[in-house]
């Protein structure tokens, strides 16, 4: 008999396919499986429904509440300003958007 079948539930979903997949990586970073859906759908877009071309992240049942609150995590901490250049940016951010110096340590 083979294993059980897994249960996967959708946790995030987005025309963005970009977003997509830095939610998959946060996921993956934190130990949790994921699986990618409908990615290659976005070039139907207006060929299909909009629901349709959306790519689509999964994970198993099990992990579904854990992956949902590391998706809800907003990054926290003061603003910082860049060494080189000066320029304010987000605690969210390790590299100056500006001149792309790393952020200080």
């Amino acid at each position: 008999m083979r294993g059980a079948v897994r249960t996967l539930k959708r946790v995030f979903s987005s025309f963005n396919q970009t977003a997509v997949y830095h939610a998959r990586n946060l996921l993956e970073a934190e130990g949790i499986p994921t699986q990618m859906r409908n990615t290659v759908l976005s070039s139907a877009m207006g060929e299909l429904p909009p629901a349709e071309c959306q790519a689509e992240l999964w994970v198993s049942e099990h992990d579904a509440e854990a992956a949902t609150a590391i998706l809800q995590r907003r990054p926290s901490g003061p603003d910082w300003a860049c060494g080189a250049c000066g320029e304010s940016s987000g605690p969210q951010f390790t590299q100056c958007w500006r001149c792309g110096a790393d952020r200080p340590a």
